[in-house]
């Protein structure tokens, strides 16, 4: 399911742009999307900090009152939001492309926006994500759902019936899951490994690994369960050197 977001104050287009996306997932089945509309930027950032919506992409008119698009993209790249954002703009010049090149903008559609520049958009958006479908997860806390970037996972540790997953920018999230299911979820994901009863560790992050010990890139170190050693030595050599290797 992919969440897409349209922002205009000019309620005539928005409701003309929800038509057109609506009709684009009605005749491409393989694709769900879920469309929802706001009139403002001020609408959008509230339903994304107070109800945790997370937008795949966000349709984002630049010429709004009180907060512009310009302004709410930059925002979004503060917030380290990871949504694709496409400018809609009534100007044909290119006042604006230097900003929108340091805001990782995707895309810009002159209004009124055509049906074949909308869908086309949309199949380049959508064939993003597809090959971007392994890179982020969803991860349900108590109070909130995180979307968190696998790379940025360093590794996952059991806590009797709580998980808990420490993140690069050293945040922790505690989940109310088992690690079986922790592990279905990252099982696409070859950097990671199960190590006995209570870990996960993304070999990527492996700064120095030892008999006994093994250290993360963020310095923290963790015992390694019996006997998990030699397989995870393994891992980590076929990991970096297996292509190399084999071609030997």
């Amino acid at each position: 399911m992919y969440q897409i977001a349209l922002c205009d104050d000019e309620t005539t287009e928005l409701h003309t742009l929800e038509q057109m996306l609506r009709s684009y997932r009605g005749h491409s089945i393989k694709d769900t999307l879920s469309v929802r509309s706001f009139e403002s930027a001020n609408a959008l950032f509230f339903a994304i900090e107070q109800e945790t919506y997370a937008p795949d992409l966000i349709f984002l008119d630049i010429y709004m009152p009180e907060l512009s698009g310009l302004e709410a993209a930059e925002k979004l790249s503060g917030m380290e939001l990871p949504c694709l954002i496409i400018f809609l703009t009534s100007s044909t010049s290119n006042d604006h492309a230097l900003e929108a090149y340091n805001l990782n903008v995707f895309h810009y559609l002159v209004k009124p926006v055509s049906r074949e520049s909308l869908f086309a958009s949309l199949d380049r958006a959508l064939a993003h994500f597809e090959k971007n479908a392994t890179r982020y997860l969803l991860f349900q806390t108590e109070s909130q759902i995180h979307r968190v970037n696998a790379d940025d996972i360093i590794y996952c540790e059991a806590q009797r019936k709580r998980q808990c997953v420490y993140l690069k920018n050293e945040e922790q999230l505690i989940l109310h899951t088992s690690m079986t299911r922790l592990g279905e979820m990252l099982a696409a994901r070859q950097e990671f490994m199960k190590m006995g009863i209570s870990y996960i560790v993304n070999l990527k992050h492996i700064d120095r690994l030892g008999t006994e010990t093994l250290q993360f890139d963020n310095g923290k170190e963790i015992y390694l369960p019996r006997g998990s050693y030699k397989p995870l030595s393994d891992r980590y050599f076929n990991h970096y050197f297996g292509t190399e290797m084999e071609g030997k």
